[in-house]
């Protein structure tokens, strides 16, 4: 069989598990971006199905609201180090912003938290039609970056339902903790570290006693207050860098 190495010109995310040898059909936003980067029967491009499968095959139809791709190489990628996020339910548009960041970076699972001081932000990005807006831009930004694993997406919870597994590093981010490098150490290499902090204005101080007592540690990006989601990308870059958790 005549191999073609030519270089994707695409990436794609499918429901659907690819297969070598078989073809996968794609739904209308496919066929819409395919028209948009004017792709053409016979173009090859990759496939994502964001549990861990990469595919790449040629078009083999292009549709209205379809688009044909016939699969001939399937690899299984490694799954990197867990990063849990537990992110604050605060500004919408902000919120977005940062699930394609999470997504990026291979961010293991994402749920938003209704902490006391959300209640008070508006636009605020929380229910169910929101979460599947979060779904679609990790999505979209694993397409873009060529990522294959898509963040587990869990539902919005209460600090009081904040409770990871034993053995989990729980940090939640403060200015007065210890630097968080400190924390990651040697120790925290087999541990996935669950990630939270506050929204517009922080955390209380009731809350940050209730955490402390479950077990979560402060931990410091620095002096500086941060905005929510400029500390969620910060904390989840810095512990993606560390030789464990690449």
């Amino acid at each position: 069989m005549e191999r073609d190495d030519r270089t994707p010109v695409g990436t794609f995310f499918t429901d659907a598990t690819p297969v070598s040898g078989r073809v996968t059909t794609l739904g209308a936003d496919a066929a819409h971006h395919a028209r948009v980067k004017r792709l053409t029967i016979g173009d090859r491009v990759r496939l994502t199905d964001g549990a861990g499968h990469i595919a790449s095959g040629l078009i083999s139809g292009l549709h209205h609201a379809s688009i044909d791709v016939s699969t001939d190489e399937v690899v299984a990628a490694q799954r990197p180090a867990e990063i849990h996020l537990r992110v604050p339910i605060a500004d919408r548009d902000r919120m977005l912003w940062l699930a394609e960041k999470a997504a990026e970076f291979g961010v293991t699972s994402w749920q938003a938290i209704r902490f006391r001081r959300s209640m008070s932000v508006s636009p605020r990005g929380e229910g169910e039609s929101f979460a599947k807006k979060v779904r679609a831009r990790m999505i979209n930004a694993l397409e873009q970056s060529g990522g294959a694993w898509l963040p587990e997406l869990l539902p919005d919870a209460s600090p009081k339902e904040l409770a990871p597994e034993a053995g989990d590093v729980r940090i939640v981010l403060d200015a007065s903790g210890a630097p968080l490098l400190s924390i990651m150490g040697s120790d925290a290499a087999h541990h996935a570290p669950v990630i939270t902090f506050g929204p517009e204005g922080g955390l209380e101080t009731d809350e940050l006693e209730m955490l402390a007592e479950c077990g979560w540690r402060r931990v410091s990006l620095g002096e500086t207050t941060l905005r929510f989601e400029t500390a969620g990308v910060a904390a989840v870059a810095i512990v993606r860098a560390l030789p464990w958790a690449r």
